[in-house]
């Protein structure tokens, strides 16, 4: 089944109670046991599942191509998931550009628990492969990368981490299923924030695993997802399969809003560099087209001068908005190195762009009285 038709229809079953189209959500914590003991039905207490949970799960398991999942109640606990099933002493590996959030977890809270890390450009095979130790569990990934859009070569760094015993993990959050396909590249676990594109409407948080194949690591993850407590409701869980039905439509929507959007920065005196992996002069764009089906939502640019020429644009937008996060409906812009804190290494005059669906017309004359 194609994918379009898998996110359409967003692995939900027809209400046998009643005929309803639109799943019900299930709110009841506790379930009934059978007569004989047994929990026939497959539900016991809704920390250990829901059948909300279990039709998203299914569903991102089936976007994905992969064996199963294991949902969240945010990005960061599905992330930190992925670091908890791992033992003190294990070495991971991290790409120098990613999430600032997934980088502070590791270095604030991890470490402490004896985990080691070392940050690598993870556009260069040579230097991951320096970096791996004997010690090394898991290679993470992030392509395209937070904020200045970096691209990995998926198949590439997947093969180097399984040679050196080790799993590969991607972040596939800014492209999502619709555009890239990690498992299919032989990447083992695929990580998403649920929040961003999959929801897709800026009204829910959540987090997923994805897993390639059944393995001990990723029985672990689950295990960790009932005993730590960290699980969607049923309602988000309601949210993000709602969103992910528009998904396949939304996604080319997306992109091809920001390649024109990143066309036009690219004319723009003030402007100094356009991030995207959409322009052929970047350095990623020809894994970017090999591996992705188009480039994406998201943009970031700088801007000539420092902070204060970065935020002065940022302050005049009128139809974009000034608030953090990505993948919803509405364009969003933002100062990032501002909200990455005093340990972010990007640069003072770049802001990132989230593009959503408004008119492009509309979206880049914004932009042309701001700049």
């Amino acid at each position: 089944m194609n994918i379009e038709t898998i996110a359409a229809q967003a692995a939900h079953k027809i209400d046998s109670a009643t005929g309803a189209v639109a799943p019900p959500i299930y709110l009841s914590t506790t379930f009934e046991r059978d007569a004989d003991g047994q929990y026939g039905r497959g539900f016991v207490y809704s920390r250990s599942n829901n059948p909300n949970r279990q039709a998203l799960e299914e569903c991102m398991a089936l976007l994905e191509g992969g064996h199963s999942a294991v949902a969240f109640s945010s990005g960061m606990a599905a992330i930190s998931s992925v670091f908890q099933a791992l033992s003190p002493g294990d070495h991971i590996l991290l790409p120098s550009d990613c999430y600032h959030g997934t980088s502070q977890v590791v270095r604030d809270v991890f470490s402490d628990w004896g985990l080691k890390a070392t940050t690598v450009d993870m556009t260069d095979p040579e230097q991951v492969s320096r970096a791996l130790l004997p010690s090394t569990r898991i290679v993470w990934t992030e392509t395209p990368s937070n904020p200045v859009l970096k691209i990995t070569d998926l198949a590439g760094i997947a093969a180097i981490a399984h040679d050196a015993g080790a799993l590969c993990v991607s972040d596939n959050t800014w492209a999502s299923p619709i555009l890239q396909q990690p498992l299919a590249l032989g990447v083992d676990l695929v990580v998403h924030s649920t929040t961003k594109y999959l929801g897709g409407h800026e009204d829910v948080l959540g987090g997923v695993v994805v897993g390639r194949q059944d393995s001990d690591f990723l029985r672990r993850i689950r295990s960790i997802q009932s005993r730590y407590g960290a699980v969607p409701s049923p309602f988000d869980c309601w949210l993000v399969m709602r969103g992910i039905r528009t998904l396949a439509i939304r996604m080319p929507a997306h992109s091809e809003r920001a390649l024109r959007i990143a066309r036009f920065l690219e004319e723009q005196p003030r402007v100094e560099r356009v991030h995207y992996p959409g322009l052929p002069d970047h350095p990623g764009h020809a894994t970017a087209s090999a591996q992705m089906s188009a480039y994406g939502g998201m943009l970031s640019f700088q801007v000539r001068g420092g902070i204060e020429e970065a935020f002065g644009v940022a302050a005049k937008v009128k139809v974009f908005v000034r608030a953090t996060s990505l993948g919803g409906t509405q364009s969003l812009i933002e100062h990032r190195a501002s909200t990455e804190g005093p340990t972010s290494s990007t640069p003072d005059n770049l802001l990132r762009v989230s593009v959503g669906l408004e008119n492009v017309d509309d979206l880049m004359e914004d932009l042309a009285q701001a700049l």
